[in-house]
């Protein structure tokens, strides 16, 4: 097996591609998978030795699949970036814009571009299932009035045309990734890298239980990069809390603190301390 085979969901040009890119560089090779649980699966099995999925996006939200994921598979977070989403009108080599008359992508994306959809108003949007596999699709049929929205590098694999750059309503519109592996490194960075740490808790259903877990990091004034919400299976209305701070398990300040949200909480597991994304 490659050093770094790694999987994802969707096909070959993903933004997820992208992503693995920036977090392990170009000396690697691709598992693309139909679905996230794939992605897990393929990393447990020691199919690949690495896996990328997103987990939010700045303007869709968070990927709740992919928080579950992350408990019931117990793959350790080891890395994140952060991939700005560009999403581009593409044809078949020698289109136009002005042929176009559908452009199919991901649900997301087509809501993404909606600005792009009523100044074209001739040109209808339909769902398919992934962007860059959307450009696959294109490729694979024989018709110029069907367009994909997609990334840049969807266009360059498979051999398509940018009919029109950055159709996206928000240029601040970014996807943060994690990086998995199958067994966390012990020193998750070098000296002087900042690390952020997830971890995932459960607390018992009574009053003011979420404030004191909450006391447990500012007591110790310890920045919370990100607070979720998830149901817990199995307690109806009861919900797990996945969190990320600022700070390592190791350091003396965030181990009392775990130390003492474990006092308080039904469990506590760390889901993986990694370099924070500049």
């Amino acid at each position: 097996m490659a050093r770094n085979r790694v999987a994802f969901q969707g096909a070959r040009g993903a933004f997820s591609e992208d992503a693995a890119r920036q977090l392990l560089g170009n000396a690697i090779t691709f598992k693309p998978c139909e679905r996230f649980e794939e992605v897990f699966e393929s990393l447990a099995s020691g199919d690949v030795n690495a896996a990328v999925v997103p987990i939010e996006n700045t303007l869709h939200g968070s990927i709740h699949e992919n928080y579950d994921h992350l408990l019931d598979f117990k793959l350790p977070i080891v890395g994140e970036t952060r991939v700005r989403i560009v999403h581009n009108l593409i044809g078949r080599p020698g289109g136009t814009l002005s042929k176009v008359k559908t452009a199919i992508s991901h649900p997301v994306a087509l809501r993404q571009c909606l600005k792009f959809f009523k100044q074209h108003k001739r040109i209808r949007s339909e769902i398919f299932y992934d962007t860059a596999g959307s450009v696959r699709r294109i490729m694979e049929e024989d018709d110029p009035s069907v367009a994909a929205i997609a990334s840049a590098t969807a266009a360059k694999y498979y051999g398509a045309k940018l009919l029109k750059k950055s159709i996206e309503d928000d240029r601040q519109n970014y996807t943060r990734f994690f990086l998995l592996r199958q067994k966390a490194p012990k020193r998750p960075a070098k000296k002087g890298v900042p690390l952020k740490t997830s971890i995932v808790f459960a607390t018992p259903n009574k009053p003011a239980t979420l404030f004191r877990c909450m006391s447990a990091f500012a007591l110790r004034d310890i920045n919370l990069d990100k607070i979720e919400s998830r149901p817990f299976r199995g307690r109806p209305f009861e919900y797990l809390f996945y969190l990320d701070f600022l700070g390592s398990p190791d350091d003396p300040n965030c181990r009392n603190a775990m130390s003492h949200l474990r006092e308080i909480t039904d469990f506590v597991a760390v889901l993986g301390c990694y370099p924070q994304a500049a």
